[in-house]
């Protein structure tokens, strides 16, 4: 048989001197039943009044916001608390206050009536967040627990009192119960968000002094083979160097031209019945002076039911700058704030898995600080969860700059983006390969990210290596024609430190997943590995060692080249052919990427491209430095240096 229902308070619950300091609030102690034990039936609800009328008669709703709210709920009463809420015309502690006296309890204010430590203990502290409660105190028999939903508690009690006995229910507000749990368990959660993926997928244990011992000696080998043996040190590394581009132009051809014949002009579908799903949006901030209006703005013009929308501004402790101006600015209710503890490792994944655990929805997505997505985004990825199978993990969007004509390097940028995320990244789709991610415009399946420990915390590029892990694991990532405008980092040095991270990211993810090659071999079969080999360490060959193919610029100068007499004539040629047919390949993907109709304009800037990709060699160099010296710094790009966007992007394409 079940526990018997109980009489027991909120005041009762806190101890002799709980009472006076709820008195002295204004607050009248209420009974709180107790919910029944595993097997037992709670009595019916045929006691409970409607949410609306309970908030009408406190005052903290009018009869014509109650009219409309209930029209757009229709009917459902969970949706009416949302739109109440999330549309900003309940407060959340208003809401508090009408489900406490709808369910006969109380609402517990951890300034008045702290919770017990020792039953927080009793569960980690992503379980409470999971089960939306918290437990509160003993008071008899039972332990009194402060929950965000009332509706669902007797749904949970079963597992509740799995591990607190017989327990009583009581009303928390959700920032409440969120600001409790942080102080309570700021600690575990903090260390949970460093180390939440497999320590053999990560690259946490990663021996920065090994590998830079490693670096240094083999640049000292280099170095010595080349005095003692120019031609021949030159000629190995210009054949590994010259097999690299040609395995890179055959994948680009390939990826370009499978995409290219199988593309479809038809818009994906929106949702069409059933219940939308909540999703949650983590945005990640640091040392943003004022991009609270234009988050607003632009994340406010999507078009996804605001009842339905989690945005998560992510800050970290020690960003007064960007805590400060949040602070300032009015956010809609649908907008949250979370404050990831301070600690050496200051990472962009780190800050992400830490607000994982916070979010709502059952789809989780990512946006940068200066993101302007397409406004009906949501729609078509929540249009393509629902119709595809299991196995898909991941969508990912298409990246586009809104000020592609600031400079040259925001022409030469905007033209690498649209060949990356409109012919390469769909065409890698297409032939099976894994994808690398970008570090935007993603939405995942919220089982599937947390089952693989969603991000890796020291990883500089987490996106790509998330790409990666997921495709390890079994599962799919599309890429969907729905376009995010962000902006273009356009300044020479800024642009060197945001690609030298990138690749550094990279060469980490290269390094963490070729631990074991018969694993990878295994997970992956043989046509993955081999896109894995060309498109990590093949990109990372020819950038680190571009100088070595630029240096036969110098017989079309007429200056000569040492390797000219050398080489036999067959592989001369072949060279030159080699050269050209991978000029002509980017040319004609670039050309080719710029179609859209706001991209004709930049065609003549292709021919740029060979000026602007020396940059990246330094970049590369960079990365391979920073590897062996400090590996997990992130380099931190400025945002709204050229904000210029009149309004977000409107559609996909």
């Amino acid at each position: 048989m079940g526990a018997p229902w109980t009489g027991v308070t909120a005041a009762q619950a806190s101890g002799p001197a709980a009472p006076d300091r709820l008195a002295n609030a204004g607050r009248s102690p209420t009974p709180v039943p107790q919910v029944p034990a595993v097997g037992t039936t709670p009595p019916p609800p045929d006691w409970k009044r409607p949410l609306g009328t309970i908030l009408v008669e406190s005052g903290d709703l009018g009869p014509a916001e109650l009219m409309h709210a209930l029209k757009a709920a229709q009917g459902d009463e969970q949706r009416l608390r949302d739109i109440l809420h999330l549309n900003g015309t309940v407060t959340e502690a208003a809401l508090a206050r009408a489900l406490a006296t709808r369910h006969k309890t109380s609402v517990m204010d951890p300034d008045l009536v702290p919770p017990d430590p020792r039953l927080i203990e009793r569960l980690p502290p992503d379980e409470w967040l999971r089960l939306g409660c918290l437990p509160w105190a003993r008071v008899g028999g039972a332990t009194l627990v402060a929950t965000t939903q009332p509706e669902t508690f007797a749904q949970k009690a079963a597992e509740l009192q799995r591990y607190l006995g017989p327990v009583a229910m009581a009303v928390i507000t959700e920032y409440d119960l969120h600001r409790t749990l942080t102080a309570a368990c700021g600690s575990t959660l903090k260390q949970r968000a460093e180390s939440c993926v497999a320590a053999r997928e990560s690259c946490r244990e990663w021996n920065t002094g090994r590998f830079g011992f490693a670096l240094w000696l083999g640049l000292a080998v280099l170095a010595v083979s080349a005095l003692q043996a120019p031609q021949a040190t030159f000629a190995i590394v210009l054949t590994i160097v010259a097999v690299a581009l040609f395995s890179g132009t055959l994948l680009k051809i390939a990826a370009a031209a499978t995409h290219l014949r199988g593309r479809s002009s038809t818009p994906g579908p929106g949702l069409h019945g059933g219940p939308r799903p909540v999703i949650s949006i983590l945005v990640p901030l640091y040392r943003e002076r004022d991009i609270a209006p234009r988050l607003v703005a632009r994340l406010g013009a999507l078009t996804w039911p605001r009842e339905k929308l989690d945005v998560l501004l992510v800050v970290e402790e020690d960003d007064s700058l960007t805590r400060n101006a949040l602070r300032r600015a009015r956010l809609p209710a649908w907008m949250r704030v979370i404050v990831v503890p301070e600690s050496s490792l200051k990472t962009k994944p780190r800050a992400l898995n830490y607000a994982l655990g916070f979010a709502r929805g059952s789809i989780v997505g990512v946006y940068d600080a200066e993101d302007a997505p397409a406004h009906d985004q949501l729609h078509r990825v929540a249009a393509r969860f629902a119709e595809a199978g299991p196995d898909l993990a991941c969508i990912q969007g298409v990246l586009d700059y809104y000020n592609p004509r600031t400079n040259w390097i925001a022409r030469c940028f905007t033209i690498e983006y649209a060949a990356w995320f409109r012919l390469m990244l769909p065409g890698f789709q297409r032939l099976g390969l894994a994808v690398p991610l970008g570090g935007t415009t993603l939405f995942f399946r919220r089982d599937i990210l947390e089952s693989l420990g969603a991000w890796d915390a020291h990883n500089v590029t987490e996106d790509a290596d998330l790409g990666i892990r997921l495709a390890r694991h079994g599962y799919r990532t599309e890429l969907l024609d729905t376009v995010t405008l962000e902006e273009a980092n356009c300044k020479t040095f800024p642009w060197i430190k945001q690609r030298s991270r990138w690749l550094k990211g990279y060469a980490m993810t290269y390094a963490v997943h070729m631990r074991d090659p018969r694993l990878l071999w295994r997970q992956f079969g043989w046509w993955r590995f081999l896109g894995f080999q060309v498109i990590f360490l093949g990109t990372l060959i020819q950038f680190l060692l571009a100088p070595v193919l630029w240096s036969f610029w110098l017989m079309l100068a007429g200056l000569g080249h040492p390797l000219a007499e050398a080489l036999p004539g067959a592989a001369l040629f072949g060279l030159i052919g080699l050269f050209l047919v991978a000029e002509v390949t980017n040319l004609t993907i670039n050309l080719c990427a710029l179609r859209a109709r706001d991209h004709r304009g930049l065609r003549p800037w292709v021919l740029m491209l060979p000026f602007y990709f020396p940059l990246a060699a330094i970049a590369a160099w960079k990365a391979l430095i920073e590897m062996g010296a400090s590996p997990f710094y992130w380099d931190k790009t400025a945002h709204g240096l050229h904000d210029s966007l009149p309004q977000p992007a409107l559609t996909g394409g």
